[in-house]
């Protein structure tokens, strides 16, 4: 009451800013009855117009009035459909970095078109990010006529496209996928050894549809691209049997129940720990399937894996179950969204959970598999020069939205008012309870043919609460995982007078649900009422009588089983009914042994239930559980912020290197060839190993140390070469007449090399080379640091912060790993077998020197650079050993090789 007050006399931040952008909106107003006169022709022009005025240093921004106004006009031509002026709005927000919270139905498809339009006038790209491949494709079917009209290009990215077809769609100016495809592609393309292989372009701009499902409740789980390892499949079905045989115990145990057990459950944090009876118990076990060694312990460093699969096979076993969290397909575990209740066909869990399930389940084991190429979604979508969303539920969250992407909300308001009725909760003593209640509403429903939506949590409760329908002969659709393929066509029709739809709480999301059933037809503003709608089978006329009908018994009446750990997925429920103003309700219920109120509300709320002494079938609606279940909502809503806002702070660490790395790789990719970078990188890598061996700790003088040094190149580099002795007296004093020594040594190497296999040949070995070592590396690095951030918390025991010591190792780990890469390359190519490049497969060749080969005289100037010519030319001896003896010698002399270093021999 005290808040409603101020709000009559100051404005909020929200209405101050849908204040100035509906300035914005009257300009476009006006220009209206202009672009009404224009000839389709003229109309379409205008995209040519604005192409030029960007192309002679106009922003963007300065084009959005006129852009605007010319696809609201080119829409009612094409669609017959005029956008409302919050749609404009919403197009507003929408290209200055805004998330537009616009409620279902209000038509954000359409209004996606306004700035996808303006964006794309750039010809860099728009992408706009999609649920699903189905809405992908729909959005992009429906759009396409519209933005052809304007003369723009509509591509679509799906998984199963060709590379061709795929890098087609990435040129059209706006293209429509995903965000898991956006996401590995972007992988994909920065693990090609060729340009030719990517498929993006620079990421421009991103319009994310759903974006709070997209960069919040996806967010926890990052993308990655995984090859198989090794196989362990015998281990894991090892482990699953003792952790069988120690579940078993447990339940028999009587000791359980006072709580001293083996194991025992954290489901807030969703982790399994050991007790140390249980440690004892497992150790005991390990040893006796010889497994483990007597007198060892499953914490040392040996043994950390084994223990790690005995806490993997626990979470499976207590934590995860079978119709909620996966189902089993054939010999395959399938993920099952716990947001959204789909099915996430190809992902796999990481860290050997995906692998216990499957020996729980007695389904085919598969290897383990090894990260490739990861990233965030957080740090993917950050890489785009400008993004934006939309979605019906953001506010909720958009303290993290600012946070983490640095985007604004802005709720924009309906066409016509809210009239829908959100009741009270209905709170009961046990799920038995609830379920029953849950029926009978349904039942009262389908007496009057009001259309009932059923929203649950999990496989199990649709399919629960679809049973006892059955039983009492009320027809009904179920929507869930395993019903992926009808979808969008159950949730269209969910409407319908007399349906009745159960559906996890956002299965269908981006449908909607148009009371009377779905009918859409662009002709639908001509007066002929008999247009039929073929897909459906009803004409326009049987529409209106149906929708009226609707209308008379109450409009959509909602039903959540139970109220989810977010309220934003709450609010998504409850915004399928009353779209674009029609009269709706919703309801939820709630029972004490709900998760959400079992885990993480007061205890306080179960003890009144069980004084106030309730009859079996009662219910309580009261403000004060109402408030105690939106704590319990904000505790988990925080919680899980947390997690995906630590995710991202370890994930940004990672990100920085990331980046290095896929710059460097781009630039491998650009140039032609990476002559220089060879040459910078192999004196790093011989100034180091000189250090290592003037600094040995050795008692001996430093000539031992540059004996060992010779010795070290011959072996490790074929670099025969012999220092001087007055070097070897003080050999730090001329550390860097040693480095040049061994560079120009180095360098003469490989100008012979490249003679012998040719200039693009040694060019395409270099490069890849040094993408093969990149890629090996950055891998390697990769699983390095998945090891230090799971082991990394046990720094704070020592009263050390995990995170800068995660920043501060991972700094080490990535130096040494860019040091080892330099190593590794120059090392290879020093070693490469020149035979492996004699066109004719003989293994002794007769190698001819052009004396006009520019890449030879090079390599000649290096010679006469230097008094010891002989010390230089041993590698040309060993290269030529099969030169004849009457031939001219190759180091130019003018002597038979027989008269000059053929003595030598």
């Amino acid at each position: 009451m005290f808040l409603n007050f101020f709000k009559k006399f100051f404005s909020s931040r929200n209405d101050k800013i849908l204040n100035k952008l509906n300035i914005i909106v009257d300009k476009i107003n006006k220009l209206e009855p202009t672009y009404k006169n224009f000839t389709d022709k003229r109309l379409k022009k205008n995209t040519l117009i604005f192409k030029k005025r960007l192309k002679n240093k106009e922003k963007l921004e300065d084009l959005l009035v006129e852009s605007y106004a010319t696809v609201r006009e080119a829409s009612v031509r094409v669609f017959g459909m005029r956008h409302f002026d919050v749609q404009i709005l919403g197009g507003i927000v929408l290209n200055n970095l805004c998330i537009s919270e616009m409620q279902t139905g209000e038509g954000k498809t359409l209004t996606s078109t306004l700035p996808a339009y303006l964006n794309a006038l750039s010809g860099d790209g728009v992408h706009i990010i999609t649920m699903n491949d189905y809405l992908a494709k729909r959005d992009s079917d429906k759009n396409k006529i519209l933005f052809e009209f304007l003369g723009l290009t509509v591509g679509l990215n799906l998984p199963e496209l060709s590379f061709s077809k795929k890098k087609k769609a990435y040129l059209a100016d706006i293209t429509y996928g995903t965000n898991n495809e956006f996401g590995f592609d972007y992988l994909r393309d920065n693990m090609v050894t060729s340009k030719k292989n990517q498929v993006q372009r620079k990421l421009n701009y991103a319009l994310i549809d759903e974006v709070d499902s997209i960069l919040i409740d996806e967010a926890r789980t990052p993308l990655i691209i995984s090859g198989e390892e090794r196989d362990s499949s015998k281990l894991y079905i090892k482990i699953n049997k003792i952790v069988l045989h120690l579940i078993q115990q447990e339940k028999d145990d009587t000791e359980e129940f006072t709580g001293v057990g083996d194991f025992f459950l954290d489901e807030e944090l969703k982790q399994v720990y050991l007790t140390e009876r249980g440690l004892i118990k497992v150790e005991k076990i390990l040893v006796q399937k010889k497994i483990m060694n007597q007198n060892e312990s499953l914490y040392s460093s040996t043994n950390i894996k084994l223990l790690h699969h005995i806490i993997s096979s626990l979470k499976a076993h207590k934590l995860f179950i079978r119709d909620i969290d996966y189902l089993v397909q054939g010999q395959d575990i399938v993920i099952v969204d716990e947001h959204t209740g789909r099915i996430m066909k190809g992902r796999r869990w990481s860290d050997g959970l995906h692998q216990s399930i499957e020996a729980k389940e007695n389904v085919l084991v598969k290897n383990e598999n090894k990260t490739l190429a990861s990233i965030t979604f957080q740090n993917y979508f950050r890489l785009y020069k400008k993004l934006s969303g939309m979605t019906g539920t953001a506010y909720t969250e958009s303290f993290e939205f600012r946070t983490i992407y640095n985007l604004d909300t802005v709720v924009i308001p309906t066409n016509r008012p809210m009239i829908r009725r959100d009741l009270s909760d209905l709170v009961y003593m046990t799920e038995k309870e609830k379920i029953e209640a849950i029926v009978k509403d349904i039942q009262k429903c389908y007496r009057t043919k009001q259309p009932v939506l059923v929203g649950t949590v999990s496989i199990e409760k649709s399919e629960l609460i679809s049973k006892k329908l059955s039983i009492l002969g009320i027809k009904h659709n179920v929507l869930n995982a395993k019903f992926h393929k009808k979808e969008a066509e159950i949730i269209a029709q969910a409407g319908k007078i007399g349906a009745v739809t159960i559906a996890t709480n956002m299965a269908g999301r981006g449908t909607d649900i148009i009371l009377g059933g779905y009918f859409e037809n662009k002709n639908l503003n001509q007066k002929d009422t008999n247009i039929k709608n073929k897909n459906f089978n009803i004409t326009h006329k049987d529409w209106i009588k149906n929708h009226k009908l609707v209308l008379s018994v109450g409009g959509l009446h909602v039903i959540g089983t139970e109220r989810h750990e977010s309220r934003r997925i709450d609010n998504q429920l409850k915004g399928r009914s009353g779209r674009q103003g029609d009269i709706g309700s919703s309801r939820f219920y709630v029972s004490m042994e709900d998760s959400l109120i079992r885990i993480f509300s007061s205890i306080k709320i179960i003890n009144l239930m069980k004084t106030i002494g309730m009859k079996y079938g009662e219910s309580i609606e009261s403000s004060w559980i109402d408030r105690t279940i939106l704590n319990a909502q904000k505790k988990v809503e925080n919680r899980n912020f947390d997690v995906r806002k630590q995710l991202l702070e370890y994930d940004n660490v990672i990100n920085e290197q990331r980046k290095v790395i896929y710059k460097q790789r781009n630039i491998l990719l650009n140039k032609d060839h990476i002559l220089n970078t060879i040459k910078d990188i192999s004196k790093d890598v011989f100034l180091s190993v000189i250090e290592k061996y003037l600094y040995l700790n050795d008692a001996k003088s430093s000539l031992n140390n540059l004996f060992c040094l010779e010795k070290f190149l011959l072996k490790k580099f074929h670099i025969k070469i012999v220092f001087p002795d007055y070097f070897k007296k003080k050999s730090e004093y001329y550390k860097n007449k040693i480095l040049n020594l061994i560079l120009r040594k180095f360098q003469i190497n490989y100008f012979i090399k490249e003679n012998l296999i040719g200039f693009e040949n040694m060019r395409n070995i270099e490069k890849s080379i040094m993408l093969k070592k990149l890629d090996l590396f950055w891998q390697e690095h990769l699983s390095d640091m998945e090891y230090l951030r799971q082991g990394i918390h046990l720094r704070g025991y020592a009263q050390k912060d995990p995170k800068l010591e995660y920043k501060r190792e991972s700094f080490i780990i990535f130096s040494n790993m860019l040091e080892s890469l330099k190593y590794e390359v120059i090392l290879e190519l020093s070693r490469i077998n020149l035979s492996q490049f004699d066109p004719y497969g003989n293994k002794e060749v007769n190698y001819k020197f052009s004396i006009d080969n520019k890449y030879l005289k090079k390599a000649r100037k290096y010679f006469l650079k230097n008094k010891n010519i002989e010390d230089y030319c041993i590698e040309y001896d060993n290269l030529t050993k099969n030169t004849l003896r009457n031939s001219l010698c190759h180091c130019k002399s003018g002597k038979k090789y027989k008269h000059c270093h053929g003595i030598l021999k």
